[in-house]
């Protein structure tokens, strides 16, 4: 699974929002219809199968626990990650608490972001885009280990 593209969306009063259909595909919502709803990164909230929740859980166990930005990033994904069914319209109800600590309105947007999707307000995708995209060049070398990169 590989999962690409920007999608702009509406969340209804119930806080409901329709996974595209590109991404429903991509992501197979129809083997379980369940997603995971947590904490993303930069105000955002990161949805996840069951499969790239598991492995990122994987990934989080092989990293010591005695660490204290570990165990303080533990708590404060899993208290507040939800398992969330996929309606028959291929929408997800998002939890009201994380719609607000995602600042979440009328308008959304979804991203594809490798092996999970993200979703952020989109006045907050907008800002966070007028603020990186001017730098891409800069975070491209960094994140691929060019001269400038740790």
């Amino acid at each position: 699974m590989f999962l690409t593209g920007t999608f702009g969306r509406s969340i209804d009063e119930k806080l409901r929002v329709a996974i595209p259909k590109r991404l429903r595909t991509a992501i197979d919502i129809a083997k379980s219809g369940v997603l995971y709803v947590a904490p993303g990164t930069d105000g955002s909230l990161s949805l996840y199968t069951e499969e790239s929740f598991s492995q990122l859980a994987d990934r989080l166990a092989r990293v010591s626990p005695t660490r204290q930005d570990v165990r303080a990033y533990t708590r404060m994904f899993y208290a507040r990650a939800q398992r969330v069914d996929v309606d028959a319209q291929g929408r997800v109800r998002v939890p009201q608490e994380l719609a607000e600590l995602a600042g979440l309105e009328q308008e959304v947007v979804l991203l594809g972001v490798q092996d999970h999707v993200e979703l952020w307000s989109a006045e907050r995708w907008r800002s966070y885009l007028n603020e990186k995209q001017p730098h891409y060049d800069e975070v491209a070398e960094t994140a691929l280990g060019g001269p400038n990169s740790p």
